[in-house]
């Protein structure tokens, strides 16, 4: 029997790859034949990353992508230097919860450069004729943020709702390029966002308690979301597009 998800030959753009699902992606989608080009901001985990990385054909570029005006220059470098892709990952993103009556429009714009601004130029890029495959699948990591409410996260769920809103309408402008995008969005997982959010809340904190009654499976692990991502960058799913996908512990369902 065939391997039901199988990129063997595939080479996939992972940004935010130096840690978190992004790491984690990599690392899968890897393990599946994929060769990875990582992006992130940080170059010595980069190349720690790249060190656990099967194959010779696996790269690294050190880029921001909250400077925006710098990710057009970054795709024309990856294209000439790596050729044509096969899909994106873009797990770079950051999350700064503040309460609205502290919360200044630059602190609003900061949040949106990476998860959003950066996300559709990324998208932008990587689209443009000579620089993908036929079959290309992009995949953004969104969150469970993007559909719920919470106090004080106003700026994460607007960027995460942003993400989910335009990729159902990119997704009707780039399938006659045969192109397909889609979100995934995870609730709780085991990153360093996760240990810093318990490092401030604790565990039996109400906050803590009433997150992992509602995500009743538990709290996820980094791999949970790659599955999920290499399900969805794989020809397996190519009659999926314009969809966000909870990979949520059972979050939305409570």
């Amino acid at each position: 029997m065939n391997q039901f998800v199988d990129l063997t030959g595939r080479k996939i753009l992972i940004t935010g790859a130096s840690s978190g699902i992004g790491k984690q992606t990599a690392m899968t989608l890897n393990g599946l034949g994929a060769d990875v080009i990582l992006v992130a901001r940080r170059e010595e985990r980069l190349k720690a990353v790249l060190s656990e990385l099967e194959g010779e054909n696996n790269a690294y570029y050190v880029s921001d992508l909250s400077e925006v005006n710098r990710i057009e220059h970054l795709f024309k470098q990856i294209a000439e230097e790596q050729g044509k892709l096969d899909g994106m990952v873009y797990a770079a993103g950051i999350a700064i919860y503040t309460p609205l009556k502290l919360f200044k429009p630059d602190k609003i714009q900061e949040v949106f450069n990476i998860n959003y601004f950066g996300f559709i130029e990324s998208v932008r890029q990587i689209c443009k004729k000579g620089r993908y495959n036929e079959g290309m699948r992009i995949v953004g990591v969104s969150s469970v943020a993007s559909m719920r409410g919470d106090k004080a996260r106003l700026a994460y769920s607007g960027s995460k709702a942003a993400m989910d809103a335009s990729v159902r309408c990119i997704a009707t402008e780039v399938y006659d390029k045969g192109i397909c995008i889609n979100t995934v969005a995870p609730a709780m997982t085991e990153t360093e966002m996760y240990l810093e959010f318990m490092k401030t809340n604790g565990m039996s904190s109400p906050k803590n308690r009433g997150t992992l009654e509602r995500q009743y499976m538990g709290v996820g692990k980094p791999e949970d979301i790659a599955n999920a991502i290499a399900f969805l960058i794989s020809p397996a799913a190519r009659f999926i597009t314009g969809i966000t996908l909870p990979v949520d512990g059972g979050m939305t369902t409570s």
